[in-house]
């Protein structure tokens, strides 16, 4: 993330430097779909769910995802043609980059039937986004930091750097809840397959190509992400304890037995490391 302006700068000029990045872009992009769940939640609580402020808040939301992520991936691209190596270096590099992976999940669900729950972990996201560009770019921007004298000091040494308690507090906000929202994320993430398994079984309309396509961004999830891993696993001990209850019937054991079976061979099928070989470690998504 680029630094803020100098402090030497006066304010209105700070602020209009800081607005023409990219990055401003990025920020304001999370922040509009931050703005548009919430009021897309409101009309979702006042079972509104396609008024036309409903409709516009949702699909805006999204739109406002796929240009985050977009923007991403572009600054990506553009660093590595400036340092002349090969953009991500094939299909399955790109496809393995978790930021293309949000572009093109932000898309599928802007075009596709509303599902409330898909909004909530792009919310997430966002908000730790949010904060994190206020507190190191926006904050010190409107008010830059101090340099301070430490008391008793000899007047050539080394002066302390005062930041704002603000920025402070959104650090250890940070910091205290990273872990367990991005745990969250995987969560919902999980949940929001077995919705959209539900609809297929339904046979609702368009529901098993969405599926197939989800089914293949949560395995990819799964195999990047070790939060996504934690979530499947809590899940399966779960599962296993309630079956392994005596009064639970031999036909739901074998079942589960099948279904874990099942999963344990999609998995190995479906693993992009035995086609795509070494890659590069793929970025975090942002």
């Amino acid at each position: 993330m680029a630094p803020p302006p100098p402090a030497s700068m006066p304010l209105t000029q700070r602020l209009m430097h800081l607005a023409q990045t990219l990055q401003f872009g990025w920020f304001v992009g999370h922040l509009t779909l931050l703005f548009c769940a919430f009021r897309y939640g409101l009309s979702y609580i006042t079972f509104n769910f396609y008024s036309r402020w409903a409709r516009f808040s949702y699909r805006t939301a999204f739109v406002a995802a796929a240009a985050t992520y977009g923007i991403v991936v572009y600054k990506a691209y553009r660093a590595r043609a400036r340092a002349g190596s090969r953009p991500y270096g094939g299909g399955l590099a790109l496809a393995s980059d978790e930021n293309v992976q949000y572009l093109l999940m932000a898309l599928v669900w802007l075009f596709g039937r509303q599902i409330p729950l898909a909004l909530l972990p792009f919310m997430v996201y966002s908000v730790f986004h949010v904060a994190t560009y206020t507190r190191t770019n926006l904050i010190p921007t409107i008010s830059p930091p101090q340099q301070t004298v430490t008391p008793g000091a000899s007047p050539g040494g080394r002066q302390a750097t005062k930041t704002s308690p603000l920025a402070d507090t959104i650090g250890k906000f940070v910091k205290e809840y990273y872990d367990a929202s991005m745990t969250l994320v995987a969560s919902l993430e999980i949940f929001l397959w077995f919705r959209v398994l539900f609809s297929a079984i339904i046979f609702t309309k368009g529901s098993w190509i969405l599926l197939a396509i989800y089914s293949t961004f949560v395995r990819a999830r799964y195999s990047q992400s070790s939060f996504v891993q934690g979530a499947v696993s809590q899940g399966v001990a779960r599962v296993d304890a309630l079956v392994t209850n005596q009064s639970t019937p031999p036909a739901a054991r074998q079942a589960w037995d099948t279904v874990k079976r099942l999963g344990r061979q999609a998995t190995d099928s479906t693993d992009i490391n035995r086609y795509a070989g070494a890659q590069q470690p793929s970025k975090k998504a942002q």
